[in-house]
């Protein structure tokens, strides 16, 4: 614990910095000005809410040393489940790969049919993170799903009415091999054009997420600057400067952007700060759109404000990503059955004069833990 004369000599040293800081504040304060003349209120309008999102990775993992399952489960905010598997990091990824398709090659998942739509066969060539070196491809594989899951809704559905498909996670990703991530996005833009032909329905696809780099680093600045301050919901695109907090231009470019550099492959989104509530306290989220449907920008976050103000626990947040949450959790008495499953497993793998021993070390507490209690 600090002492008094240390505390004050934090005190110090802590102004000092902050202090020498105060410029890049300035510069930061008069960055987030000049959104002011770009700021946009939002239009409540009301539609057809679809979101989509794969479990979290701490709420549908279970391990009994040294099996390790990951249970990847998409769900819609409907409660429809869209994917179930069950990996492992000892899971053949090969085969892994082969069960994505029928015996006669035909997808047999939506995994299956991005990749048949991208041309590939494999999931090392979907993915370099699918090589199986490192165990955390199985979080490569949940989120190759999810975003499986997400081209299926968009390429293979049919809408009779306008529909904002809402992802959980910006519209920008590492995962993929070579520009695979950009294609997904210029087909899943052709299967939103054929469905206004055919069927005069627009879809719109979102992606939301809590935190990102660039709102962090710039929430002071807004804050201070007041440039959302003007008692009402509002949106602004954020200019191309403030996204070089990034490090990858991949990741922050815009996907007709044939600049000077490597082309962009990560991103095919177009970021947006966001405020659903009309109070400068109500929280400002980061918003992608894509970037084909910019000039939809205003009736798109007419139909997320919409339903962001019945948004719960979580205030002024998509009531439907959050309701996708709830269903797509696998916790108390599933987590229980996963679990009990595992067990059974493994007590018939290792034979029945071994299985009480498995049976004890599943009782036995943890003693570690007791200094704790």
């Amino acid at each position: 614990m600090f002492d008094a004369d240390q505390i004050k000599e934090l005190k110090r040293q802590i102004g000092d910095q902050v202090e020498a800081g105060r410029v890049e504040l300035d510069k930061l304060v008069a960055e987030a000005k000049s959104l002011a003349g770009s700021v946009k209120v939002i239009k409540p309008r009301s539609a057809t809410s679809v979101a989509l999102m794969a479990s979290d990775g701490g709420n549908n993992k279970v391990a009994f040393n040294p099996f390790y399952l990951q249970v990847v489960r998409v769900v819609d905010s409907k409660g429809k489940e869209l994917c179930l598997e069950v990996v492992s990091p000892l899971s053949d990824i090969e085969e892994l790969g082969r069960r994505q398709f029928n015996a006669d090659g035909s997808p047999r998942t939506a995994l299956g049919k991005l990749m048949n739509g991208l041309g590939v066969t494999t999931l090392k060539e979907l993915s370099p993170m699918m090589s199986g070196k490192s165990s955390s491809w199985v979080l490569v594989f949940r989120d190759l799903c999810e975003w499986a899951t997400l081209y299926d809704l968009i390429c293979h559905r049919d809408y009779a009415t306008d529909t904002l498909i809402v992802r959980d996670g910006l519209l920008r990703s590492k995962i993929f091999a070579k520009d695979y991530f950009v294609q997904m996005g210029h087909l899943m833009h052709e299967a939103i054009m054929q469905t206004w032909e055919r069927d005069r329905c627009r879809v719109w696809l979102v992606g939301l997420a809590k935190k990102t780099q660039v709102l962090e680093y710039y929430r002071l600045a807004i804050s201070l600057s007041a440039v959302l301050d003007n008692g009402t919901p509002c949106f602004v695109k954020v200019p191309k400067q403030m996204l070089d907090v990034y490090q990858w231009d991949e990741y922050t470019r815009d996907v007709d952007d044939k600049g000077v550099g490597e082309d962009p492959k990560f991103n095919f989104g177009s970021m947006h700060f966001v405020r659903f509530g009309p109070y400068s306290g109500d929280p400002i989220w980061t918003v992608d759109i894509m970037s084909r449907q910019d000039k939809d920008a205003q009736a798109i976050f007419g139909y997320l404000q919409a339903d962001a103000v019945a948004g719960f626990p979580i205030p002024f947040y998509p009531n439907c990503i959050q309701q996708a949450d709830s269903f797509s959790r696998v916790a108390d008495i599933d987590l229980d059955i996963i679990e009990d499953n595992l067990v059974d497993a493994i007590r018939e793998q290792v034979g029945e004069t071994k299985a009480p021993v498995v049976d004890a070390l599943r009782l036995a507490s943890d003693v570690a833990a007791r200094r704790y209690e």
